[in-house]
């Protein structure tokens, strides 16, 4: 995380956006199989052991915007119904999914370090 001359550092930890977080997730459940954005949201919250679940109205809005920016592809199912409609990560996506996950990276390990260590200072748990 960059902060610049005169910003002030109001997170704790220091870590990524939710956005950004949520954004990341999509490209890499979308890098390992197509998907529709209900899907999408539940996939994450099944990973997270169901700690935390993004809401339709982030999930939504991050993948119309994903679309715009040519990240990801997405078509209806049934076209005269539009009911379904399914993401894949195009190759631009790809690129950019690669550039965030290093960027996100250095963040998380900050996060979990300083979770861990307070969990240990405080609660004498190790980890």
């Amino acid at each position: 995380m960059t902060l610049y001359k005169g910003q002030r550092q109001r997170q704790f930890p220091p870590t990524i956006g939710t956005t950004s977080f949520v954004k990341l997730y999509i490209l890499h459940i979308l890098i390992e199989k197509n998907c529709y954005g209900n899907r999408i949201k539940d996939e994450i919250s099944e990973r997270l052991n169901h700690k935390w679940t993004p809401s339709p109205g982030m999930i939504y809005p991050l993948l119309r915007e994903l679309e715009e920016e040519g990240y990801i592809n997405g078509w209806w199912e049934e076209p005269q119904k539009r009911s379904i409609r399914r993401y894949r990560i195009t190759d631009e996506g790809i690129k950019h999914y690669k550039v965030i996950r290093r960027q996100a990276k250095e963040s998380l390990d900050n996060s979990l370090y300083i979770v861990k260590t307070v969990l240990n200072d405080i609660y004498k748990e190790k980890y």
